[in-house]
């Protein structure tokens, strides 16, 4: 099923070659055949994608990169056994959102998410290098207050979030991570664009000039 725009923000429709390479079906033959060359080549592709789904999920970076190596893990041990048409990225995030689940279930996992990560640090791609000061500061604290904002959703909200807006999966994928229908997925999204909204409103609000 085809996303609008409204969803994501999508320009041309991609090659077949760009698609293969996108959702990582160029090395699941390797794979199958248990080449290390192609292992290797998936976690290159993958790993910093799936520690940052992670790490805006559980919001401690060791945990996270625990979680992410037993993904490789599996995907080792699993390898072998892969369809030839599996969405190897859609294979790692659901891995990987089993696991957080699992981890977000248990008591001391649940003690050590009080530690607001994201409000320290945020992630995606860098800001306009030809920004003035003013401007770069003014980017940095929009990056971070959206950061933020994702931080606070609840976790059924903030998963879709990161895998739809920041990770860019189709929401065909989406919901087959999450063990969901594509309209529970569009509806989730929805909730969490408001809540957002209602998150960053304070920020935005510009002062009034002095009459």
């Amino acid at each position: 099923m085809a996303t609008d725009d409204s969803d994501r923000n999508v320009g041309a429709a991609p090659s077949a070659a760009s698609n293969a390479d996108a959702t990582g079906l160029r090395w699941v033959p390797g794979l199958i055949a248990g080449e290390a060359a192609a292992f290797d080549g998936a976690f290159v592709a993958f790993q910093r994608r799936v520690f940052a789904y992670v790490v805006r999920m559980t919001k401690q970076r060791e945990l996270a990169e625990d979680i992410v190596q037993e993904t490789f893990v599996r995907l080792a041990h699993h390898a072998t056994r892969l369809r030839l048409d599996t969405n190897l990225r859609a294979w790692l995030f659901a891995v990987a959102h089993r696991l957080v689940i699992s981890h977000v279930r248990a008591a001391a996992v649940r003690s050590a998410m009080t530690n607001d990560l994201m409000a320290r640090a945020t992630f995606g791609p860098p800001g306009n290098p030809f920004a003035s000061p003013m401007e770069a500061v003014a980017e940095s604290r929009t990056q971070a207050a959206i950061e933020r904002g994702i931080a606070a959703l609840p976790e059924t909200y903030r998963e879709v979030v990161v895998l739809v807006a920041i990770e860019q999966l189709e929401l065909t994928d989406v919901a087959q991570i999450l063990g969901l229908s594509n309209e529970a997925v569009r509806q989730r999204l929805s909730r969490a664009r408001r809540l957002l909204a209602e998150h960053l409103q304070p920020f935005d609000a510009s002062p009034r000039k002095p009459t």
